[in-house]
């Protein structure tokens, strides 16, 4: 699923392709892809054009010449794809910008999980959605705010967009395991020093994964993601399984229905 990371590098890839130019229609493949009717979709996007993005999370919006916001999804397997010519058209670009300088701009939708509509308002859109602060936004003592009242797991806390918006399963393992914190341990529990280890990791993960457009293979070798297989293919028989750090086992367990990798040796509970 795309992540903070990769919501982040189609965000910049939309800001390099797809600003001021005119919007000329809108191609709809599914209109359950929609979360907003087709006829009013297409009528409030032509002739108008994209000026500008933000992204919070994992949502992305696209500000137009108006007082609204196209918002993307990207589900499962969502991405971006800007082409000129048909015969270039991406699979899976079941939503099509056509321009009117002939390019477009395709949103590609393979496993129809991914959703697109029109947003008036962001803040009234999150706070609907109960959807927090953006996880490179939040302060320490916003995020410390609502770890200490909620008595579950760090990890299952972490996942709650409602706590901090945009880390998923792998980015909340990494945090913890550059954190040193078991992913078991209950939130109320955390020392404040603990909490502030969370968000220094949390920050240190999410921008080196954004600096490496996501590509896990260029990780640094102290990462955990490279124990779960997610490395150099020519190295992950001596790494998967093993902890980046001192070498032992790494653990695989199930906190809150997910599966969970940490390293019991640096992460004690």
């Amino acid at each position: 699923m795309p992540e903070l990371p990769e919501v982040e590098t189609y965000r910049r890839y939309f800001e390099e392709t797809s600003l001021y130019q005119p919007i000329s229609d809108v191609y709809v493949e599914d209109t359950k892809l929609l979360t907003t009717d087709y006829d009013t979709l297409n009528q409030q996007l032509k002739n108008r054009q994209f000026i500008g993005t933000k992204r919070v999370g994992k949502n992305l919006f696209a500000q137009l010449d108006a007082p609204y916001w196209v918002h993307f999804h990207f589900g499962m397997t969502g991405d971006l794809a800007y082409f000129k010519d048909e015969e270039d058209t991406p699979r899976f670009a079941r939503i099509i910008f056509r321009f009117a300088n002939g390019f477009k701009l395709g949103f590609l939708c393979p496993r129809k999980f991914e959703r697109i509509g029109i947003v008036e308002d962001i803040d009234e859109y999150l706070t609907r959605k109960k959807i927090n602060k953006d996880a490179l936004e939040i302060t320490v003592e916003e995020l410390a705010k609502t770890i200490n009242k909620k008595k579950a797991p760090i990890k299952s806390v972490l996942l709650d967009q409602s706590t901090v918006a945009g880390i998923g399963n792998w980015i909340v393992d990494e945090v913890l395991f550059q954190a040193k914190i078991h992913p078991e341990k209950i939130s109320s529990q955390l020392s404040e020093n603990e909490i502030l280890g969370i968000h220094k990791s949390m920050r240190f993960v999410i921008q080196t994964a954004i600096d490496l457009q996501a590509n896990y293979d260029d990780f640094p070798n102290n990462f955990l993601i490279h124990a779960r297989g997610w490395g150099r293919a020519g190295l992950q028989d001596t790494r998967v399984g093993i902890c980046p750090e001192c070498g032992s086992k790494i653990g695989v367990i199930k906190v809150g229905g997910r599966t969970t990798y940490f390293c019991a040796n640096q992460q004690k509970l």
